[in-house]
């Protein structure tokens, strides 16, 4: 490192050997597996060389997070704040680049702290955007795989696609403006392909306008032709309601004229007919005196025939009130026969009951026998009372029994379900394993010992399956005891041992502890994170989780020192359900245990419900013996006390007799009084009917009196009618007149405002002269106005369907039309821009590319063939202008038998992908613009043959003048290499005896180195 840092200071006043960009000094600080480090590499080629584990990569991950890099470029880790060291907050990268006058010193800080970086240039504080800015002004592409291409990273250039390398190679070492020529031919082609489309479909949407527009011609020339009917048919109508209004006017005055001379002849008539119509009124006269004399007569013969009505009515009531005292000692003497009956029918049921009382024994005494019966059915219920109580403690029990059955029944469905998601993970990950899972439960009894699902046994059967197995260890290590109380750990953040978070059948554990030390493996929170490197030192474990990652710690086979490595613990994926097995063996012993429960349940309930059935027989054989020896001793006492309820009916029978005799007196003295007032009635009527006839008398006379009047009055009416015919047709002609009149007068007032309506005028507002006009080229009369109205209408009725929007839409379109015609000029012309700026920017981009290829196929070829192998780089292209599909294409043979071959991670093994992807990134080194490459690790997947001629065309292309500076990181180099005086080797070396950055002098080695030859020599 001294030997760069001086060659880097050799030249002061002449020209340096660093490009513009190139990497003079990378200074880290708490750093990966750095604590202090500072490099000084080479301007030409930098071979880094150090064990696996040393830190050579930590190099690589410096440049390239120092450089405003992304963590996802290295494919290490997604978060900037795991590349602190363990234990620390912070993490300083400085990188310092080559410029003339004063180089260029960009910082960045890294805090573990919400991942979090500051940046500095020239020691004063940046932004990202501002360092990014500086860095592509320097054309420094950590992305870029042709640039820098990290350890993690080394695959993913040969599974780039001909497109993106072609991008890749424009960026590295194409001239500037080469890719911004690409990128704009991109943009270009693709809003040339947008105005193409755009233009082709407003181009068929103005096709479609036009035609519109045509049929649309055709409908507006239709449209106004109906129009000049329509306005013909209006001045039509307007002068229909004026001809008409003209034609009943001209009646109304006909009409008004013969109305005055019928009115002159009716007076005419009027005074000859006056004297007989005297004569008449006197006679109408003496007929209503008549009249009047002949309503009073029948009004007093109505009234006194109303008095008589009444007289006559209330006869027949006393008539009807006779005849209900009839009823009345007719219904009592129908009652004292019914109460004879009675009395004779109850004292012949009390003799029945006297005498069966009187040959009724003396009864025995039933009593014992009605105990022993009662002492018999008490101990009947008490028994049924004991199988109830039985039955309902069965019943309970079975309740319960069938209620834990289903919980079991559901649990198990619930593990079952489980079972199944991971069975079909299983079946979807490692089919082989999922078949001999299946076939293992199928043959399960082929197994002289206990198996575990999944299955872990390579098991072989005819189904041809492999699958991975163990067999645990023949004394269980289940219950190892870890090798220290977790208590002790707990100051550490550590709360538990990884074998107490899971649960899994004992074979299994046993494995897990016997194999991987499951029981001695602690698992920490956040606080042990945060105390790692202390954790590590006092407690010399060598595995630990935290929360997040996972940390394993060996001893160095180097440095015998401890190396710690961390890994981010990945999302669970087959174990996030798991299935307790001893509780689902237990669950199904436990449910075979209820189901035979059940049954003796049930028997048992079975045999109670039929003992239960015999005693409810022999219950209600004793009660009904019980009924009769109680109805037996009940008899006696029940006819005695039925005789005397008897004797009681019979003494109120005879108290309530009925005087027959009395009864018939009372009613002939309520007779003799109706039948006194009845002839007074009589009397009365016998006056009214005496005042009634001389006013039948007085009425007949009156009528012959209205017949002589009405006879002389019908007499001269016959001669007075002869004499009125033509007085009363003349009124009737008059009447009518005088109506017709009035109904040609509202017809005319009528007609009139229709017609102004229909010119829309005021009532005050004179005829306007327009209409004047246009009514003389009319006809004149209704006839030959409807007629021509109709025929008008005829024709106006042909054109159908239009409308002034017909008129609108065409215009409308045709104003559509023209700017669109316009618009598409305009987009003709910015096309016709589009296609001659492609076609001049083609032609400048193609010439760069063109010339940029042949460079790198005739370096590639020329590296092929020095290791007599075939290798060439050409362009490729799928369609002329498709530029975004542009790509270079690597074509390689490695064996004199084989044919050219494109380049593909699939069809070359992994050292031909090696050695063309170092020959093709050799190729773009004398070519490249960019101030320096990095390669970590590239030479691992080559052959020793292979290695040494690669390694001998890097030396001798990276260190020809004034090439970018080149970084090969390797853990290993051949013997006896060729090497050159322009490179530089940087040794990575961590260990015990390591000499602190700021005690390492160049200078002082040299000094000491000549002394001791000096002694040496003498």
């Amino acid at each position: 490192m001294a030997a760069a840092w001086e060659k880097g200071k050799a030249v002061e006043n002449g020209e340096s050997p660093f490009v513009l960009g190139s990497i003079v000094r990378i200074f880290m600080k708490n750093f990966l597996t750095y604590t202090v480090c500072e490099v000084h590499p080479g301007p030409n080629l930098n071979v880094v060389v150090g064990a696996n584990g040393t830190g050579k990569s930590s190099i690589v991950c410096a440049i390239c997070l120092g450089l405003a890099g992304k963590p996802a470029f290295l494919g290490r880790a997604d978060k900037v704040g795991l590349f602190v060291k363990q234990g620390c907050m912070k993490a300083v990268v400085e990188i310092e680049l080559f410029k003339s006058p004063e180089n260029i010193l960009i910082t960045r800080e890294i805090y573990v702290a919400n991942n979090t970086s500051v940046w500095f240039i020239n020691k004063k504080p940046a932004t990202l955007k501002t360092v990014e800015e500086q860095i592509a002004a320097l054309n420094i592409q950590v992305d870029n795989l042709c640039q820098f291409l990290p350890q993690d990273k080394v695959g993913e250039f040969t599974r780039l696609s001909k497109t993106e390398l072609l991008e890749a190679t424009e960026k590295s070492i194409g001239s500037p403006e080469m890719y911004q020529f690409h990128c704009e031919l991109k943009n270009f082609r693709e809003k040339e392909r947008e105005l193409e489309n755009f233009f082709r479909e407003k181009n068929t949407s103005l096709e479609k306008m036009k035609q519109r527009v045509e049929r649309y011609k055709q409908d507006v020339e239709r449209y106004h032709e109906c129009k000049r009917h329509v306005d013909l048919i209006e001045m039509l109508e307007r002068k229909r309601p004026w001809v008409e209004y003209e034609n009943v006017r001209e009646q109304h005055e006909e009409v008004k004229q013969c109305r005055n001379q019928v009115k002159k002849e009716l007076k005419c008539l009027r005074e000859l007919q006056a004297p007989w119509t005297r004569k008449i009124q006197e006679a109408e006269e003496n007929l209503n005196n008549l009249d009047m004399k002949t309503r009073d007569n029948t009004a007093e013969i109505r009234n006194i025939s109303q008095k008589c009505k009444e007289k006559q009515d209330a006869l027949e009531m006393k008539d009807k009130q006779i005849e209900e005292i009839n009823q009345a000692f007719r219904m009592k003497k129908d009652e004292e026969t019914n109460r004879q009956k009675k009395i004779y029918q109850t004292q012949q049921i009390i003799e029945e009951w006297q005498s069966e009382l009187d040959t009724m024994t003396v009864c025995e005494n039933l009593q014992p026998q009605i105990d022993a019966v009662n002492t018999e059915l008490k101990k009947l219920q008490e028994e049924k009372a004991n199988i109830d109580n039985n039955v309902s403690d069965l019943r309970a029990e079975k309740t319960n029994q069938e209620r834990e059955e289903k919980r079991i029944i559901d649990r198990l469905g619930q593990l079952n379900n489980i079972m199944h998601v991971k069975e079909e993970k299983l079946k979807q990950r490692f089919r082989d394993t999922h078949s001999a899972l299946l076939w293992l439960r199928n043959n399960k009894d082929k197994f002289k010992k206990k198996t575990c699902e999944p299955m872990m046994l390579e098991v072989r059967d005819r189904q041809n399956l492999r699958v991975n197995a163990v067999c645990a260890p023949d004394k269980s290590c289940a219950e190892i005891l870890p090798s220290r109380p977790i208590e002790e750990l707990h100051r550490y953040g550590f709360y538990s041992y990884l074998r107490e978070l899971f649960d899994a059948p004992s074979p299994v554990m046993s494995y897990l502890c016997y194999q991987y030390r499951v029981h001695d493996v602690p698992v920490g929170t956040q606080k042990t994170r945060d105390m790692i490197e202390r954790v590590i030192q006092e407690t010399n474990l060598k595995q630990i989780y935290t929360a997040e990652e996972r940390y394993v710690i060996k001893m160095s086979s180097y440095t015998k020192q401890t190396i710690t490595s961390n890994i981010c613990l990945k999302d669970a994926q087959y174990l996030t359900s798991s299935v307790d097995t001893e509780e689902r063996g237990q669950l199904e012993n436990q449910r075979q245990n209820i189901s035979n429960t059940l049954k003796s349940l049930d028997a048992r309930l079975t045999a109670l419900f039929e003992r239960q059935k015999l005693l409810d027989l022999k219950d209600n054989k004793l009660r009904q013996e019980k009924k009769a020896l109680l109805e037996r001793e009940n008899r006696r006492r029940q006819l005695e006390s039925k005789i005397g309820v008897k004797y009681d009916s019979l003494r109120q029978l005879e108290q309530d007799a009925i005087d027959l005799e009395k009864e018939f007196q009372l009613a002939n003295v309520k007779i003799k009084e109706i039948n006194k007032q009845k002839a007074e009635l009589v009397t009365e009527l016998m006056h009214l009917m005496k005042r009634i006839i001389p006013l039948n008398v007085d009425k007949v006379d009156l009528a012959f009196q209205m017949t002589r009047v009405t006879a002389k009055k019908n007499r001269l009416q016959s001669e007075y009618k002869a004499g009125t015919v033509q007085l009363r047709a003349a009124q009737q002609r008059l009447h009518e007149l005088d109506n017709k009149k009035q109904h040609l007068y509202d017809k005319c007032r009528e007609l009139m405002k229709q017609a102004q309506h229909i010119c829309r005028l005021r009532p005050d507002q004179d005829f306007p002269e327009e209409f004047q006009v246009a009514f003389q080229t009319l006809p004149n009369t209704l006839e030959e106005i409807d007629a021509f109205l109709n025929e008008e209408k005829t024709r106006a009725s042909c054109f159908t369907g239009l409308s002034s929007s017909v008129v609108e839409e065409y215009n409308k379109q045709t104003q559509e039309i023209q700017q669109l015609t316009e618009y598409l000029e305009e987009k003709r012309n910015e096309l016709n821009n589009y296609k001659q700026n492609i076609s001049q920017i083609k032609e400048k981009w193609i010439n760069l590319l063109k010339v940029m290829i042949e460079q790198i196929n005739e370096k590639f070829s020329k590296f092929f063939s020095s290791m007599q192998c075939v290798g060439e780089v050409d362009l490729h292209k799928e369609n002329e202008e498709e530029y975004e599909k542009y790509g270079i294409r690597i074509r390689v043979k490695f064996h004199s038998s084989t044919e050219l071959h494109e380049l593909t991670p699939y069809y070359h093994s992994g050292g031909e992908k090696t050695v063309s992807t170092m020959l093709y990134l050799m190729a773009l080194q004398e070519l490249n613009r960019c101030p320096f490459r990095v390669v970590d690790e590239i030479n691992q997947g080559m052959d020793p043959t292979n290695e040494r001629r690669v390694f001998e065309m890097v030396v001798e292309t990276a260190c020809k003048k004034r090439t970018s500076q080149y970084f090969l990181i390797t853990p290993k180099l051949l013997q006896n290499l060729t090497y050159n005086d322009k490179m530089t080797v940087l040794f990575v070396y961590n260990g015990p005896f390591m000499l602190e950055t700021y005690k390492w002098n160049l200078k002082c080695f040299k000094k000491r180195q000549r002394r001791l030859s000096n002694i040496t020599a003498s």
